[in-house]
């Protein structure tokens, strides 16, 4: 969102900026504490946009992307190579099937109601890929514009804001286990930072999985990017390729044969997870009832069906293969 009407966007109790931007910081200093779990911070955030706003919003995109990807380095360095390689190699043909399926799916709901085309095809391939990140990196390649770069983003927020409570509870009911409930994490969630939030909750187990095939996963936006400029016959070098990828990988090799990194493992996993923390309560503190409103009900309707339909059938998948 850009403009001039940012004051009152982000701004809905009208306290002064000084004050307003004094209580966004200590909510955000809150948010490092140990107190704090990454679900408790996406809502702190989620009540700090429908009251005091979000005095940096202007920053927020960028903030949470950074902050994302320090997390997943981070994380890396709690992971063993050889696991990471076995789950990958586990939780490749849901990862082939699901993003197929959901991508064709997705197209098909869209055109069913009606949704603009860049639009429809965004929220697929957010929902297909990894959310926000898979969203980022097509808009420039189809030449999106904003808004339709806004309604896919708010689609996909607003879910992974609904999946991070809503996934362990229904893990526990099905008595999932660790590692089932680690990969349904990363087929059915959307977002990276949603995917670690609910896994970390479930346990350390779960959240290797989840980690892992979800970035295994992020890796084909590649393609997708490639195919994607054909199709709209753009430049190819408008791709945003996620380096970091290749920076968490890195940080696992260093953990798994480098022994002096063993000892440091642990500081970093921590600052990670910090990070995500943060990045939560900034994805929650961007969720404003403005931006709600913006997205429609047709595109969150196409979202919301995709959703779940990709949360069944692979939970469905994974509890009777397992």
């Amino acid at each position: 969102m850009k403009g001039n009407t940012n004051h009152i966007y982000h701004n809905p109790l009208k306290i002064d900026s000084k004050s307003q931007k004094l209580l966004f910081v200590a909510l955000l200093g809150l948010c490092l504490t140990s107190w704090i779990s990454p679900p408790l911070a996406l809502f702190i955030g989620l009540i700090a946009a429908q009251t005091i706003g979000h005095p940096f919003v202007h920053l927020n995109q960028k903030a949470t992307s950074i902050l994302l990807q320090f997390s997943v380095v981070g994380l890396g360095f709690g992971m063993n190579i050889f696991s990471a390689i076995e789950v990958g190699r586990e939780g490749f043909i849901f990862t082939i099937c699901s993003i197929f399926g959901t991508l064709t799916l997705g197209l098909l709901l869209g055109r069913f109601l009606k949704i603009e085309h860049k639009t429809s095809f965004l929220i697929s391939a957010g929902t297909a890929i990894c959310g926000g990140s898979a969203i980022a990196a097509l808009s420039p390649v189809m030449q999106a514009k904003e808004k339709q770069i806004s309604v896919a983003l708010g689609t996909v927020f607003i879910l992974n804001s609904v999946a991070l409570f809503v996934f362990p509870a229904i893990g526990h009911y099905f008595d999932l286990s660790q590692t089932q409930f680690g990969l349904w994490c990363a087929i059915a969630i959307h977002d990276t930072s949603s995917v670690v939030g609910a896994a970390s909750r479930y346990g350390t187990t779960a959240l290797e999985i989840a980690t892992t095939v979800k970035l295994t996963r992020a890796l084909w936006i590649i393609p997708l990017a490639f195919g994607t400029a054909f199709i709209y016959k753009n430049d190819a070098k408008k791709i945003k390729i996620p380096y970091f990828i290749g920076l968490f990988i890195t940080a696992m090799l260093l953990s798994s044969y480098v022994p002096p990194i063993q000892h440091v493992a642990p500081f970093f996993v921590n600052l990670a997870k910090i990070g995500l923390t943060l990045t939560l309560f900034l994805i929650g503190s961007g969720l404003s009832w403005e931006v709600l409103k913006s997205v429609g009900m047709r595109p969150l309707f196409q979202g919301i069906s995709l959703w779940i339909v990709i949360a069944s059938a692979t939970l469905f998948a994974i509890i009777q293969l397992s």
